[in-house]
């Protein structure tokens, strides 16, 4: 069991960017995160078009995303790409984007949420790619950022978290793939989808109904992705909602119940997602995760 190739980590000096694959923002929400990475992290930050673009509910038309995140992938200088935040179009655009300077100088690229299609199709090339908070969210959660710091600057995290009643106890190891469970849904089939077996699956969402919880769940399960894995890391499942008639279960138990055949370490409760808590994590790289009764501690290789 090997890691997918890691893109070089950074150094004081390096030249980052940032665009917005996605949903349009105000530009003026993202200066903190630029002038941490500046003052902070000593890195040059150069800005894509698509930040300050709005076509609709996106930051500029396709066109405009699609050649903002080709010319970053493209310049040699750019050693990582930031997603300015997430909402929803990069599986739109994911198909139009040619990775073959990526392939031949990796780097690392750097969000989640709806950036989940991103990290995918990267992974289905053979490299990681880091689920991390956004230029966006660096501010929610000062331990958050230091976990992308580390990630990013050639360092590894250990993770502990405390117990959950809901949590299947074990000790498994694999690569460890994931983000949102909608976009993950919605993958299937898809030129971005990866074989899932063998793997530690980390999920999360926000403002899903709950029936669409269950429904994607058991979309999953019918499709034979849940079925193989060698781990589960369910994450922060945010603003979950009803209908007028109750489902009956929280999230959390949702998933519990549509995994509860097999037999792989299962934790909830995990700090990534859409909280203030999102720690970051190397998508492609093996992993280590024990789960106990009191505790779930995550390790990388």
């Amino acid at each position: 069991m090997e890691s997918l190739i890691a893109p070089q980590a950074l150094q004081k000096g390096d030249k980052v960017a940032i665009v917005a694959l996605a949903s349009k923002l105000n530009p003026d929400g993202i200066q903190p995160a630029i002038q941490l990475m500046k003052d902070n992290w000593g890195l040059e930050v150069i800005i894509g078009e698509s930040v300050s673009a709005s076509y609709y509910g996106f930051a500029g038309t396709d066109k405009i995303r699609t050649q903002d995140f080709q010319k970053m992938l493209d310049d040699s200088s750019v050693k990582a790409i930031f997603s300015a935040r997430g909402g929803y179009g990069s599986s739109r655009i994911i198909d139009n984007i040619d990775f073959t300077v990526f392939r031949q100088s990796p780097k690392w690229v750097v969000g989640f949420s709806d950036i989940t299609a991103v990290h995918s199709h990267i992974q289905s090339l053979g490299f990681q790619s880091l689920h991390a908070p956004m230029p966006k969210t660096f501010m929610k959660d000062n331990y958050s950022l230091e976990t992308l710091h580390a990630f990013l600057f050639g360092e590894n995290k250990k993770y502990e978290v405390s117990g959950d009643e809901l949590d299947r106890i074990g000790v498994t190891q694999g690569q460890i793939i994931g983000g949102n469970l909608c976009l993950l849904a919605h993958l299937v089939g898809s030129q971005s989808d990866i074989n899932w077996d063998d793997k530690i699956l980390f999920i999360e969402d926000i403002g899903e109904y709950l029936y669409n919880i269950d429904r994607m769940m058991v979309q999953l399960k019918r499709v034979g992705k849940l079925r193989n894995l060698q781990g589960l890391i369910v994450g922060s499942f945010t603003d979950s909602k009803e209908n007028d008639e109750p489902f009956g279960k929280t999230a959390y138990e949702i998933i519990a119940e549509h995994v509860s055949e097999y037999n792989y370490p299962v934790c909830f409760g995990f700090p990534t997602g859409h909280d203030n808590a999102n720690w970051a994590i190397p998508c492609g790289r093996v992993a280590n995760l024990k789960v106990n009764t009191s505790k779930t501690v995550l390790t990388f290789q």
